[in-house]
């Protein structure tokens, strides 16, 4: 083990929760900093390729987990682009290697828990990607205006459609079990990260996993949200990052956050001219959120937090792992 390595192994203990690019964004930050990271990942998702799969290979859905196992990888340059190719034609269009090589694993191993740890192996991972859970789970939301919407992928876009807000999400089974691993994890971690990601389809889903929230409250560990930088269209259409945190608290408990991190960076107008196409807005934090947090027993931490890749606004991953980390009880 050379210096570096054993530096890293010293790092906090931290399970961060989530989904989506949110999550895989934050883990290759998060790596720089520390070895002892266990991901546990939606497996809500039932849209594009992994779907696809889900429907035809009767698995679970492999793309979130396949975005975070490639996140704490340690591989070469070409070993990535393979896991991340998208065929363009044929049959296969669309579809992507990384999910394919999972689904064969699937199969090979004869479960996806082991699939996704064997995975894990061959791409040299630093630390652990685990699945929320086991059992085939769809994603529900109940709207303010009474509808209900089935499916993840469909939340957004059936919410845009009715234009009412969401009031709650909830899953089905209700009875859904957390893989010991993830339990273990919560238990022994020094940091719980919620977020960043989609707030009802892919951070939330995992707190509703049976025992989840107690699990959580119940561990040792501080547990921090990383606020979204932008709204997402269909999902969070306004909210400022009390309503983010609210949403949370409505679908766990009552103290179950201890730190909210926030970004306080102003955004480049040329660059919101792209999401506005959208609707997606930036999260603001407000002098009120800042009271209410405070009140509920949350600290905030605001910084500068934004990077702009691409046209595309993301989080400063090293910045926002770096507060991470430093944070004690």
């Amino acid at each position: 083990m050379n210096y570096r390595e054993r530096q890293l192994s010293k790092g906090p203990k931290i399970v961060a929760i989530g989904g989506g690019t949110g999550l895989s964004i934050l883990l290759r930050g998060l790596k720089e900093y520390t070895s002892n990271i266990t991901a546990i990942v939606t497996v809500a998702d039932d849209g594009g390729g992994s779907g696809i799969l889900r429907e035809d290979l009767g698995m679970l859905p492999p793309g979130d987990i396949r975005s975070c196992i490639l996140a704490l990888a340690n591989t070469e340059p070409i070993m990535e682009k393979l896991i991340q190719y998208r065929f363009k034609e044929g049959k296969l269009k669309g579809q992507n290697f990384g999910n394919l090589f999972l689904a064969a694993m699937n199969e090979i191993c004869g479960s996806f828990e082991v699939a996704v740890r064997e995975a894990s192996n061959v791409l040299a991972v630093t630390g652990k990607v685990l699945p929320m859970t086991l059992e085939n789970v769809t994603l529900y939301a109940e709207l303010e205006n009474g509808m209900k919407v089935q499916g993840e992928s469909n939340i957004p876009l059936k919410n845009k459609e009715y234009l009412s807000k969401i009031k709650r999400v909830y899953m089905e089974p209700e009875m859904t079990y957390p893989l010991e691993g993830a339990v273990s994890a919560i238990e022994e971690a020094d940091i719980i990260v919620l977020g960043p990601g989609s707030l009802y389809t892919s951070v939330i889903p995992n707190l509703l996993v049976n025992d989840m929230i107690n699990h959580i409250h119940d561990s040792k560990a501080i547990v921090v949200y990383v606020s979204n930088v932008m709204t997402q269209p269909g999902e969070t259409d306004g909210y400022t990052v009390f309503e983010h945190v609210e949403a949370i608290l409505n679908h766990s408990r009552e103290n179950l956050i201890d730190y909210c991190i926030a970004n306080i960076e102003e955004i480049p107008e040329e660059i919101l001219e792209k999401y506005k196409e959208d609707g997606a807005k930036p999260v603001i934090l407000t002098k009120e959120d800042e009271v209410k947090l405070s009140n509920m027993g949350i600290t905030v931490i605001k910084d500068n937090l934004i990077d702009v890749k691409k046209d595309y606004i993301r989080h400063d991953t090293l910045k926002v792992s770096e507060i991470i980390t430093k944070l004690r009880h």
